[in-house]
């Protein structure tokens, strides 16, 4: 019977069979994990998917952040077909799929996304993150949240005088008003209407159904020009209000530069494409580790005055020489 290895080396056979086996197998298991397709539900509160460039821009900024679809993200994108109402259901349903970020654009969709999970990472695109009380502190946001924040109520605010230098008699103006953004932007607006002397009428508009009262409306009052507020809802209807503004003849500020290139008169707010681009960009850094509550909520840096000269002509009025100077772009 031929002799047995002595015990020592037995163990020190097997010892150094499981650490080969370790080696050569943990690093497979690493790069599995580390190649699994992170999932990013994006929520976005209109009737209709979200309108050019949004999303275009959100994929680059996450593929100029290394980045690659359907191997290292796959988006989900829920929108809210059948009304807001609807909305909470869509939330619910990516916390089920136990999505690895939820993206949402806006304020409202933003409280919803919270309300549905406090473990899922949230970087959001939003109007007035602050103020809204969505988070304590810009700079340590805490809990799971972090993105993006673009000062709405300001913004509405200058977009008032703007309207006021595009008019300089103007007396009357009726603002369109999502509510589900919040009254942070009609008290601001409202300030700055008062220090100028001119009348604000604030209309509100929960369904697309709406917008057609609230131009009759704002007609009836006497109103000559419309102030339309940040909310991403009101901007999926952005045809619709420029169609509007065009048959009730009155003039138009809209927040962003896609509006006034599709005939709006004026519009005055960040780079659409930019803002979406930054927030693919922080969803890419949490998707790779970094902590939302540690991460600052960022703001944009530039704003663009357009001005649609076709849509002034055709409305019969003249363009301040001060504001063509001004203006990032003018479309003849």
């Amino acid at each position: 019977m031929p002799c047995s290895e002595p015990w020592g080396r037995q163990m020190r056979r097997r010892d150094f069979i499981q650490t080969i086996a370790v080696a050569t197998t943990w690093p497979l298991a690493a790069r599995a994990q580390q190649s699994r397709t992170r999932v990013i539900g994006v929520l976005w509160p209109g009737t209709t998917p979200p309108a050019s460039p949004r999303m275009e821009s959100f994929r680059q900024g996450l593929r100029e952040a290394g980045m690659i679809e359907e191997h290292d993200f796959r988006i989900e994108l829920r929108y809210a077909q059948d009304g807001p109402q609807h909305f909470p259901e869509l939330v619910a349903e990516l916390v089920r799929m136990k999505v690895d970020v939820i993206s949402p654009a806006g304020d409202f969709a933003l409280r919803i996304a919270q309300q549905a999970t406090s473990t899922i990472p949230i970087v959001a695109n939003s109007d007035d993150m602050l103020g809204m009380g969505l988070v304590p502190s810009l700079a340590r946001p805490g809990g799971n949240t972090t993105g993006l924040t673009i000062l709405s109520p300001e913004l509405s605010a200058k977009r008032l005088q703007l309207l006021r230098d595009f008019m300089p008699g103007l007396s009357r103006v009726a603002s369109l008003w999502d509510p589900e953004t919040g009254a942070s932007q009609v008290t601001q607006t409202e300030g700055a209407a008062q220090s100028m002397r001119v009348k604000l009428q604030v209309l509100e508009v929960r369904r697309s159904e709406d917008l057609v009262v609230a131009f009759e409306t704002a007609r009836g009052a006497g109103a000559e020009a419309i102030n339309v507020f940040s909310s991403p809802f009101l901007a999926s209807l952005y045809r619709e209000i420029i169609d509007l503004a065009s048959r009730y003849r009155l003039p138009a500020i809209y927040q962003w530069k896609e509006h006034a290139e599709a005939g709006g008169l004026l519009s005055y707010g960040p780079s659409l494409a930019r803002m979406w681009w930054q927030t693919g960009q922080i969803v890419a850094k949490v998707m790779r580790g970094a902590n939302p509550a540690e991460l600052p909520v960022e703001q944009p840096t530039k704003f663009e005055l357009v001005i649609n000269l076709k849509t002034a002509k055709a409305l019969g009025l003249d363009v301040p020489d001060k504001l063509q100077q001004l203006a990032d772009e003018v479309i003849e």
